[in-house]
């Protein structure tokens, strides 16, 4: 009797020991089906026009892309009674990246090969959010690559590494013609330009950031420090050009007027500050190039440009910041 109990409870161990896998198993399963029904209910969400835009029958989209950048900033003014200037410019920074979007959702990594062999430290993080509705580019850099010639009572050249410059640039717009151009058509290709059309945008943007002399400047440099913030609101345009149903270039250019600045020029502990406000702008103008090879295959080219242009009897500052990314994709089912 013993050894029948004994082999009863050893054959229900083994039957809940046995069982207890399949059922996380079949508990994980349901959960990704689930969420995967979430998903793809949010995904095929109809909220556009289907005659001029759609969206790809794929799940996943895999993306590899090249990336360059770069950031210049102009500046000059009159401190003292003696008149400086200074044009100075970041070294193009490239970097590789992967990107993969399943249903609508998106993630990256990139990958600078200049810093795995330590030949920069530079860095920059750029967001990047694109629907149909509303858009926003916003990247950090941080350089100490900055070079150029600072011109003060004579000519003089700054080195590599003599300067440190972060700079933040923000750009977002709402898009009014969303129900038949697509933004992320151009740019994430999670959706697809069915149809040539346009829109009116209204947007902010803003732009700043600090260039000052780094721990390592020689003595012999003048000690300056340029700040620079500033607050724009406007309006532009864009458009989708479809040619041939393989084809999309896309073009669109948002410039805003500087409602609030914060802009000043420091030489040698003496600082100049921009007088009251004049007309001045901030510029976003977006470019983009998709040739879809078929239903699977895509690859193209984008170009994304923020520039300042402040013009004040005190400080005149101009920043200029761009990216450029070419791409190639496959959509999988």
């Amino acid at each position: 009797m013993f050894n029948v109990q004994r082999i009863c409870v050893i054959c229900v161990v083994c039957f809940i020991c046995g069982s207890a896998p399949v059922h996380a198993q079949t508990r994980r399963k349901a959960v990704r089906a689930k969420v995967d029904s979430v998903l793809q209910s949010r995904y095929e969400r109809v909220k556009y026009d289907t005659a001029f835009i759609g969206r790809p029958k794929a799940r996943l989209t895999l993306k590899g892309r090249v990336n360059v950048s770069g950031n210049s900033i102009h500046a000059r003014g009159t401190v003292n009674d003696i008149y400086s200037k200074a044009h100075l410019r970041t070294s193009r920074k490239l970097t590789l990246a992967i990107a993969a979007n399943y249903r609508g959702l998106s993630a990256g990594l990139a990958l600078n090969p200049a810093s795995i062999f330590g030949k920069k430290k530079d860095y920059e993080l750029n967001v990047n959010f694109y629907s149909n509705r509303l858009s926003l580019d916003a990247s950090y850099h941080n350089s100490h690559t900055l070079s150029g010639d600072i011109e003060r009572n004579g000519m003089s050249h700054l080195e590599e590494g003599y300067a440190d410059m972060k700079v933040v640039n923000l750009a977002a717009y709402y898009t009014f013609n969303h129900r038949r151009f697509s933004y992320p058509a151009a740019f994430t290709q999670s959706y697809i330009q069915r149809r040539s059309a346009g829109s009116w945008l209204a947007g902010v943007s803003f732009q700043g950031g600090t260039i000052k002399n780094s721990e390592s400047a020689p003595a012999t440099l003048p000690q300056m420090r340029i700040e620079a913030d500033n607050l724009g609101i406007g309006a532009g345009y864009g458009y989708n050009f479809v040619l041939g149903q393989k084809w999309l270039i896309h073009l669109s250019a948002l410039p805003t007027v500087v409602v609030f600045n914060h802009n000043n020029l420091t030489i040698n502990g003496v600082r100049k500050s921009a007088k009251a406000m004049r007309f001045n702008m901030i510029f976003n103008e977006r470019l983009a190039l998709v040739h879809n090879f078929s239903d699977r295959y895509f690859a193209g080219a984008t170009a994304v440009m923020n520039n300042t242009l402040f013009d004040d009897e005190v400080v005149v500052i101009n920043q200029n910041k761009w990216r450029f990314r070419a791409f190639f994709g496959v959509r999988i089912p």
